[in-house]
């Protein structure tokens, strides 16, 4: 992320991928729950040195960055959270303000979280919220059994997606979601941050998603839907396993 793409992420209504604190002089303690955050979600920067006031933002830069670089690295290659991170870090110098920014990448190894599990978080929009119960446990199911949605389709590309599929999709978030930032995104931008598409590929997950079906078939031969009504809130409320079963 070069300087002009960090002060145009300054001037976005939302961001699902950044998040500015103020740390003058040290590292803010929220910092561990926006790297678990975006370690669980799709990745992110973290920057150091810009005090937000409502809508407004103020590089103020932070005094010893080296130490609050080292500090911040230091933390999260020590015990602190359960798996590896390996940020990449930037430095900007803004007059003679001194701005850090750290990508923490999403890890294959999810949940992260720091000291206990139920500090795992997730990203939502712009806000860091603690994951569910049942979250959790679909993040260890996808850790011990692959994240294959997240491959690539080697082969595809835009022309295998659904048109139809892909504009029904897009004004279902645009009526039920409307501040949600991905509305404003052109097509491309809108299939990259949703990883629907990815290095002009589709991805597994974006192809069952909105790919044609025959298309879907050549890469799932057994492919079908299978919706299951199962009453509760949650699979562990409900007294049976379903009530009502449709097939394709």
């Amino acid at each position: 992320m070069n300087k002009t793409e960090f002060i145009d992420k300054l001037t976005e209504l939302e961001w699902e991928d950044f998040e500015v604190k103020e740390a003058k002089s040290e590292v803010p303690k929220s910092s561990w729950e926006t790297v678990s955050a975006f370690a669980n979600s799709s990745g992110g920067w973290l920057v150091f040195g810009v005090k937000q006031s409502g809508k407004a933002f103020e590089i103020q830069g932070v005094t010893h960055p080296e130490k609050i670089e080292q500090d911040f690295l230091n933390t999260i290659r020590s015990e602190k959270f359960n798996v590896n991170l390996a940020p990449q870090s930037i430095k900007y110098t803004f007059d003679d303000k001194v701005v850090l920014a750290f990508y923490i990448p999403a890890s294959s190894k999810k949940p992260v979280y720091f000291n206990v599990q139920a500090n795992t978080y997730l990203r939502r929009g712009s806000a860091d919220n603690k994951a569910t119960k049942e979250e959790i446990d679909a993040m260890y199911r996808d850790q011990t059994f692959g994240t294959k949605t997240s491959e690539i389709a080697k082969g595809t590309s835009r022309s295998d997606l659904n048109t139809t599929s892909l504009v029904r999709y897009r004004d279902y978030m645009a009526r039920f979601n409307p501040n949600v930032g991905y509305n404003r995104f052109d097509e491309d931008e809108f299939l990259k941050k949703l990883r629907i598409i990815e290095d002009s590929s589709c991805t597994y997950g974006g192809l069952l998603l909105l790919g044609k079906r025959d298309v879907i078939e050549k890469y799932f031969p057994d492919f079908r839907i299978d919706l299951l009504e199962i009453p509760g809130n949650s699979y562990t409320d409900a007294q049976s396993r379903y009530t009502y079963r449709l097939d394709e």
